[in-house]
């Protein structure tokens, strides 16, 4: 399998020299199995280069669109997606069941002329929607499994199986019992402990890190992680990799170094060697 980062900012785009390295395109992840099944995680505006990569290659499009959640960060950069608009593409777009409003509705809200000046009727692309629930899918020759997370809209993280390895895609997510605990403590809220199951032994790890442990103190129900409750996930689901992902908009290059490096000697300070490294944009593993 392999996997590239197109995408790894949270909340909003952050171009600029002080974002160089790990990249100011909000998320978007590609995955692909050695068979030629196409997955893409999220749709932020790391998906706009992806699309025009696609364009560079040429030939049809058929992939599968696995968004997390429907906040702007991870779906405003669909209109700009565009193999969307080329007749013989193929794009299923998957999501978490949402009781309020459709997957396509809120899809095609954004894209009401109000906002934007090509409607989602109008994509020549053929576009299939599936809204999703905690279990178990098969998109070829890939193994999916979903579960809910922590965050303040219907979030999903995803499980992926294929090619003899496992990748997890998890973002949005706040912890649910207290930070800090973990390792030293053991993790005590029931929904932490089920995460980690579902993370458990994979490959990959891709987790919303955005925030340093003090910065996550003043910003606890925004729905996001902390680099020392994502080390300490990994270290406990024996995980072989951990991607921090979801930077924080306002962190330069060098504090995401620093964040990397905590979490690196948090984890060799309980006898683990697990493989931190941040998210960075254009960087693609093979596993």
């Amino acid at each position: 399998m392999r996997v590239r980062f197109w995408g790894t900012r949270g909340s909003v785009p952050t171009p600029g020299p002080s974002t160089v390295r790990y990249g100011g395109n909000t998320a978007c992840v590609e995955m692909r199995t050695n068979a030629g099944t196409f997955l893409i995680f999220d749709s932020g505006t790391g998906i706009r280069e992806l699309g025009l990569e696609l364009g560079r290659q040429g030939g049809t499009v058929s992939a599968h669109l696995l968004l997390g959640h429907t906040h702007w960060d991870h779906i405003h950069g669909f209109p700009f997606f565009t193999p969307v608009f080329l007749p013989g593409n193929h794009l299923v777009i998957y999501g978490a069941r949402d009781l309020d409003r459709s997957l396509r509705d809120v899809l095609a809200g954004q894209m009401h002329f109000t906002y934007f000046p090509v409607p989602l009727g109008d994509l020549r692309a053929d576009i299939d929607f599936t809204e999703l629930e905690e279990g178990e899918i098969r998109i070829q020759d890939a193994v999916v499994r979903t579960h809910y997370l922590n965050h303040t809209a219907v979030c999903m993280g995803y499980r992926v199986e294929a090619d003899g390895v496992s990748v997890a895609y998890m973002t949005d997510h706040e912890p649910y019992g207290p930070v800090g605990n973990g390792l030293r403590g053991g993790f005590v809220h029931g929904g932490d402990r089920r995460l980690i199951e579902f993370v458990r032994g994979v490959d990959l790890l891709i987790q919303d890190a955005q925030y340093t442990p003090d910065e996550y103190d003043a910003r606890r129900g925004w729905g996001h992680g902390s680099t020392d409750y994502v080390t300490d996930v990994a270290v406990e689901a024996r995980a072989r990799r951990v991607a921090l992902f979801h930077h924080e908009p306002t962190h330069a290059d060098e504090e995401i170094d620093r964040m990397v490096e905590y979490s690196r000697m948090r984890a060799r300070a309980v006898g683990s060697e697990i493989d931190v490294f941040g998210a960075a944009e254009g960087d693609e593993l093979v596993l």
